[in-house]
């Protein structure tokens, strides 16, 4: 399937690592112009001299997507830099242990920031620039969206939010020509579950059980799902919208063990 992206613009968030960091190579290889975006200015650079290397491509700009001046900076930098948005992915997200009698307060209310209150105001901000391309959404959310796991219950809550976000705002926009669609990953192996309180060991023990945890035997790669996301947002996909979309090795179809 030959899917192109020539002549269009694709914001990404949580670009220097993981899903986000494999989605930005993939939207490259089929032609698009980047804008990325994360915490890590090395590593945003380190990226940009990458895409930049033949022609230029690729933006930047570091930041906290949870801070709202941030993200007003981000959108003006993208039409700054190329005059128009085409495709915004949500990326960024973090993960965090915890249950209904352990979560703070405090805790529930950082990853409700980042991994939701986060994507609907930038969202909010992109949607201009999304109607006069006739562009589109593609959220990362998860497969705790659609199945609850004990010990992560903010981490579930967020994601189950992104779902219906993901369907709400899909509806509002079809009669502006604007598709929203998500993916749900399982365990993907990325440093999210590091960054998230797992030590190395524990980590690794993590990985190997879940490979009886997900039918088809294995834990997925993000240039996986990063595959996913670019057909999401391509033409081809052009009668696709409001969809969350599971790619987790049949995690989903599984009762919790």
């Amino acid at each position: 399937m030959d899917i192109r992206f020539d002549d269009k613009v694709v914001l990404i968030t949580g670009a220097t690592s993981g899903i986000g960091r494999s989605s930005a190579f993939v939207f490259a290889d089929a032609g698009a112009r980047l804008m990325l975006t994360g915490r890590n200015q090395e590593t945003l650079e380190e990226l940009k001299a990458t895409f930049n290397k033949d022609k230029n491509v690729c933006a930047i700009l570091a930041g906290d997507i949870t801070d709202a001046e941030f993200r007003k900076d981000l959108l003006a930098a993208v039409i700054d830099a190329f005059g128009q948005l085409d495709v915004l992915v949500n990326a960024a997200g973090i993960i965090a242990s915890g249950t209904i009698e352990t979560t703070t307060l405090e805790d529930f209310d950082i990853m409700m920031d980042i991994n939701l209150r986060s994507v609907f105001h930038l969202t909010q901000l992109a949607v201009p620039y999304l109607i006069k391309t006739s562009g589109n959404i593609v959220n990362v959310s998860s497969v705790t969206g659609t199945r609850a796991f004990p010990g992560i219950l903010s981490y579930c809550v967020s994601k189950a939010g992104l779902d219906q976000l993901t369907r709400a705002v899909a509806l509002e926009l079809a009669p502006k020509n604007v598709r929203v669609n998500g993916v749900n990953p399982g365990v993907v192996q990325t440093n999210l579950h590091r960054r998230g309180g797992m030590d190395e060991t524990a980590y690794q023990k993590f990985l190997e059980h879940s490979k009886t945890t997900h039918p088809l035997g294995r834990v997925g790669q993000p240039e996986e799902v990063a595959h996913l996301i670019v057909f999401l947002a391509s033409d081809k996909a052009g009668w696709i919208t409001g969809v969350t979309c599971s790619i987790d090795g049949g995690r989903q179809l599984t009762c919790a063990r």
